[in-house]
């Protein structure tokens, strides 16, 4: 079986970004962005979707958060779809209902080709601490266009707005670990087109 694995390196006049992804990793996790609650989030996804994940970020953070947050979404987005190759042998589809303290989130995946994000949270908070959480939707956004994915993802309920987000990360990893697996029973692309 072929490696899944991609380095990107993007430098902008806003952000340098360097990312290193292997989807058949084993969770292990080295997130510098310049936002710990976006490492945070980072960490989490790469811990439950069984993938190691590399990234250095720097940024204009005394801007704004956003450049760092949006772009490291699109080098994401890049690498997934690079490591991802021709998508043969993949299960393609993934889901989860992912519960994190008394917050629940569900979650689901398909890595066809055809880019959309359904995204939704309605949680009174708009920040933790100084980070607007709205920044989230823009870094799922970039990844979903980038990677070539579906991506539905919604946080049913729950009081605590760090367990809503928490339980959406864990709850995209959870459906891309399933996505990503390979099946023995798929000989080609996972698609009646018969192409991606």
């Amino acid at each position: 079986m072929s490696e899944r694995t991609a380095t990107i390196q993007r430098d902008t006049s806003e952000t340098q970004i360097s990312l290193s992804l292997n989807l058949d990793g084993t969770g292990e996790a080295r997130i510098e962005t310049g936002v710990p609650f976006f490492n945070h989030m980072l960490e989490l996804l790469t811990k439950h979707a069984l993938i190691d994940l590399e990234v250095q970020a720097s940024g204009d953070l005394e801007v704004d958060y956003h450049h760092t947050v949006e772009d490291v979404g699109l080098v994401l987005g890049q690498a997934l779809n690079q490591a991802l190759g021709d998508r043969k042998g993949i299960r393609r589809y993934g889901y989860s209902l992912l519960p994190m303290d008394e917050a629940l989130a569900r979650v689901a995946i398909d890595l066809g080709g055809r880019p959309y994000l359904v995204f939704e949270v309605n949680h009174a908070e708009r920040k933790i601490r100084d980070f607007d959480l709205g920044l989230l939707e823009e870094f799922f956004r970039a990844f979903t266009t980038e990677g070539r994915l579906n991506l539905h993802a919604a946080h049913l309920y729950g009081k605590d707005v760090h367990h809503a987000y928490e339980s959406i990360f864990k709850g995209v990893a959870k459906a891309l670990d399933m996505a990503l697996s390979r099946d023995p029973r798929v000989a080609g692309v996972p698609s009646s087109k018969g192409a991606i």
